[in-house]
């Protein structure tokens, strides 16, 4: 099988639905006029290689991501699982309902598959878990989460009212940030909450790292291959490569054919190992 034909695996959420484990992340995206064309072309590249799950949030680009991916997904919303956050500031029950709607005005849809809390802030969690059950109630948002929790904060989540429907917590995590192992992933296995990676390059340093480029090399692979397969074979992640490069593109999908063996993933850890002890969640 050629890895453009290889199988994208797929992470289930809570209500059931399967999701690609290997989406696209926007983040820079819709800033410069003068990249949108290239933009979009690696977003439909993506989609057309099965590359499905598109994350984007109202911070970027000020809202033009989202305009950008509604360019790209023109006449094939359908085909794609689309994830978008709201600010911190904005999550207050009415605030979180019209910031919703307007992204769906740039997004140019009547829903958001999958709407996440960007950070923590002030208003209340509960507050927001009644916005966005009302915003899912109104058929607006299909599954809503979080962004940047760390274990204490999905603790706090899951004891307000409805904070059970919480479906995903996105994070950074990667070889060279795996804090989250720690409490963390065990705690979002235990509620059924699956983990999305951002950053899964670490903006690019962990690419240049020469333990991951060795390691790469001996299996014939390239580094963003290696990094993006690791993560594909952590159970109920999700992983959000953001490129506006067709050829990248092409490259992270090609991840998706790649099954690693114990020598490597003992590799991997001894080059980059798991946490020893518990520390604040990292962020971007």
């Amino acid at each position: 099988m050629s890895p453009a034909a290889s199988v994208i695996p797929t992470v289930r959420l809570a209500d059931g639905r399967d999701v690609p484990a290997l989406g696209m992340g926007t983040w820079h995206m819709g800033e410069r006029q003068r990249r949108r064309a290239r933009e979009i072309a690696a977003l439909q590249a993506g989609i057309d290689a099965g590359l499905t799950l598109i994350d984007t949030a109202e911070m970027y680009g000020d809202g033009g991501a989202e305009e950008v991916i509604a360019q790209a997904i023109a006449g094939r919303r359908d085909d794609v699982f689309i994830v978008s956050k709201v600010y911190p500031h904005n999550a207050s029950l009415r605030r979180a309902i019209d910031a919703c709607e307007r992204s769906l005005r740039r997004l140019r849809t009547d829903r958001v598959d999958l709407y996440l809390l960007h950070w923590r802030g002030r208003v209340p969690l509960a507050e927001t878990v009644d916005a966005f059950e009302r915003l899912r109630s109104q058929g607006k948002i299909i599954n809503w989460g979080v962004s940047n929790f760390d274990t204490a904060d999905i603790d706090e989540l899951v004891a307000v009212p409805n904070g059970t429907r919480c479906a995903v917590n996105q994070v950074l995590y990667h070889l060279a940030e795996r804090g989250v192992e720690w409490s963390l992933v065990p705690e979002c296995r235990k509620l059924g909450i699956a983990l999305m990676a951002y950053s899964p390059f670490g903006e690019g340093p962990l690419l240049q790292d020469e333990r991951l480029q060795r390691i790469a090399h001996a299996i014939h692979v390239t580094p963003a291959q290696l990094a993006l397969a690791w993560l594909l074979q952590q159970p109920g992640v999700i992983a959000i490569p953001q490129t506006s490069d067709v050829a990248h593109v092409v490259e992270n999908r090609a991840a998706a054919a790649i099954t690693l063996t114990a020598s490597t993933l003992d590799a991997l850890d001894a080059a980059f190992p798991p946490p020893r002890r518990a520390r604040p969640l990292a962020v971007i």
